[in-house]
């Protein structure tokens, strides 16, 4: 049986089963004894170990269960993953279909006496690029917790290293609980990144240094669109499902993961608030970008205006016909260059005119 130290040096890609992380949770006892890490070989002996003639999701009794419960964290990429969970968890169908359903938008909803959620998080090397989200599966019971995903992500990963460093929930639901707020911690730091980044835009827009920041806030916006996007409907939905809980998740559970939705609303109303800010911001470049046009524009209409006379001018006198005008005047020339700083200076009075 490996080491727990080994167990942690090849967590990050997963043991032979794919398992990234497992912790055995025993509310009932306190200290370094209410958590353990495991491994999968331990993980399906423990699973193995528990009566076979219902889901792991139902409670052994009606009400709510506070006994022992398994929380295992898989990488999807590693192909003996899902073949492992088919054949020791014991997992709900839905589960499954849920994997290669291709719908990635989030959503909580009941199978049987289990929670099927869909989340969606930021990598760990997020870069406030929209690409860098993706999918964390997670099928909640009242004895195992299941969290599935492709890349690394990092509200799972802040709420393994809380349980690594001691922290350990009484239930699974009180474990979905702390996902989220993790979660809506992620949030909240990305909201204060791009505020920061918008707030640095917005200076040097004041100080006439657009350079091209309409593509950075352009950037941002569409990260904070997929965002707001992919994680609005899942406050909705929680709240649906939470007004008929599974008959095993506690009443004290239900309210603090009540209390963790709403705070994931109040960030994603930040998230719209900072929308609109950086669609304020992207107008106002517009506006002066279009502004400079519009002096360009008109300094390249009032050259073309003052060139016309000398132009038109030029046109005749060049034709080398018979009977120019002046062209035995000894003071011909002189004429024709008043003639033209005349109109010159008309034109130029009614393009200035037409300006003010």
């Amino acid at each position: 049986m490996p080491a727990l130290h080994d167990l942690a040096a090849n967590s990050y890609g997963g043991d032979e089963a794919g398992l990234i992380c497992g912790y055995l949770f025993d509310p009932g006892a306190s200290g370094p004894d209410a958590s353990r890490e495991i491994d999968s070989s331990q993980a399906a002996a423990w699973l193995d170990a528990l009566p076979h003639d219902e889901e792991l999701a139902a409670a052994p009794a009606e009400g709510a269960y506070a006994g022992p419960y398994a929380w295992l964290h898989f990488n999807l990429s590693h192909a003996q993953a899902e073949r492992w969970l088919q054949r020791h968890a014991r997992l709900s169908d839905t589960f499954y279909e849920t994997l290669h359903d291709g719908l990635p938008s989030t959503r909580i909803e009941r199978a049987d006496d289990a929670l099927i959620a869909v989340i969606n998080d930021v990598h760990f090397d997020f870069s406030f690029e929209p690409s860098d989200i993706s999918t964390l599966w997670i099928a909640v019971g009242a004895r195992l917790v299941v969290t599935a995903r492709s890349k690394p992500l990092r509200s799972v990963d802040a709420l393994r290293t809380a349980v690594k460093a001691g922290d350990a929930p009484r239930s699974s639901t009180e474990l979905l609980e702390h996902l989220l707020r993790a979660q809506a911690d992620v949030l909240v730091k990305i909201v204060r990144g791009v505020t920061g980044r918008v707030d640095r835009i917005e200076d040097e827009l004041l100080a006439s240094r657009l350079d091209n920041k309409r593509a950075r806030l352009g950037l941002m916006r569409r990260l904070l669109v997929r965002l707001q996007r992919l994680l609005a409907p899942e406050p909705a939905a929680l709240f649906r499902l939470l007004q008929r809980p599974p008959g095993w998740m506690a009443e004290d559970d239900t309210q603090e993961l009540r209390g963790a939705t709403e705070e994931f609303s109040v960030v994603l109303r930040d998230m719209q608030a900072l929308q609109e800010r950086i669609k304020l911001l992207q107008e106002e470049i517009a506006a002066n970008v279009n502004e400079d046009n519009n002096r360009s524009l008109f300094v390249l209409t009032v050259v073309t205006v003052l060139a016309l006379p000398i132009n038109i001018l030029a046109g005749l006198f060049g034709m080398n016909v018979g009977g120019i005008p002046l062209a035995e005047h000894k003071h011909g020339f002189w004429i024709v260059v008043a003639i033209v700083a005349t109109f010159t200076a008309v034109a130029a009075w009614a393009a200035f005119r037409k300006k003010r």
